[in-house]
């Protein structure tokens, strides 16, 4: 697995989007859907494995309604910190756009699952080359059993469909007006016009950080400057008049 497709496609001094980042954590898998208002509004699906994001584009976003088959084209991996990625990518930049994190949570294979997280992923690696993944996910709004199906859509080789399971969540409301991030509680509207309160990335925050202490050394330094200015005249002061 690799994040070369990824870093091709964009400019770093350009976007806020994070460069890199792999999971390091033991616990459990985590998958994260963001929905990202783009050229077309559609809902990028993630599901964490060998530390990075497997990711698909799903136009119409996720339906808890077995009688839908959601198209979910392929796309690149993403590096694992994109899973709390939530903000604006800029005019010019691909995916330019808004981005929230409309769902996220833990997920593990729905045959032979294990408390072993390398296990696991094996498991649903083997699966993933097969064409059929089968998970049960346990996120804020979708819940259960999934299965994520390759077919050839118009002849694309990156073309599966995601299909929620008959399972004690199934049901025929669209989940998908349930449209508010789960970390920012904020619609793709409100976050377009709150976008500069918005984390963005770690780097964008060390680099605010860095200015703001920046500005406090020099105004200390600053300060600092007037007050032995001001001493000095006043020692200047008292003999002159000596």
């Amino acid at each position: 697995m690799s994040l070369s497709l990824y870093k091709k496609k964009r400019s770093f001094n350009k976007t806020p989007e994070p460069q890199a980042g792999k999971s390091t954590s033991k616990d459990k898998l985590v998958f994260v859907v963001q929905k990202h208002d783009a050229s077309h509004l559609h809902y990028d699906f993630r599901l964490e494995m060998e530390g990075l994001l497997k990711s698909w584009a799903v136009p119409k976003g996720p339906s808890l309604n077995p009688a839908d088959k959601r198209l979910a084209m392929m796309v690149e991996d993403h590096p694992f910190d994109y899973r709390t990625f939530e903000g604006i990518i800029p005019e010019g930049n691909y995916g330019a756009g808004t981005v929230i994190v409309w769902d996220e949570g833990t997920y593990e294979p729905l045959e032979n699952a294990s408390v072993n997280k390398k296990e696991n992923e094996k498991n649903l690696l083997k699966q993933l080359h097969a064409g059929s993944v089968k998970i049960v996910m346990h996120g804020k709004k979708l819940k259960g059993e999934f299965a994520l199906v390759k077919t050839h859509y118009g002849g694309a080789e990156n073309s599966w469909l995601l299909i929620k399971h008959k399972d004690e969540y199934a049901t025929e409301e669209d989940v998908t007006e349930k449209d508010k991030s789960v970390v920012s509680k904020k619609t793709i509207a409100q976050v377009e016009k709150t976008s500069d309160k918005i984390w963005k990335s770690n780097r964008e925050q060390k680099s605010k950080a860095k200015s703001e202490n920046s500005k406090t050394v020099t105004a200390k330094s600053s300060n600092t400057k007037t007050a032995t200015k001001k001493k000095t005249n006043q020692h200047s002061k008292t003999l002159a008049k000596k």
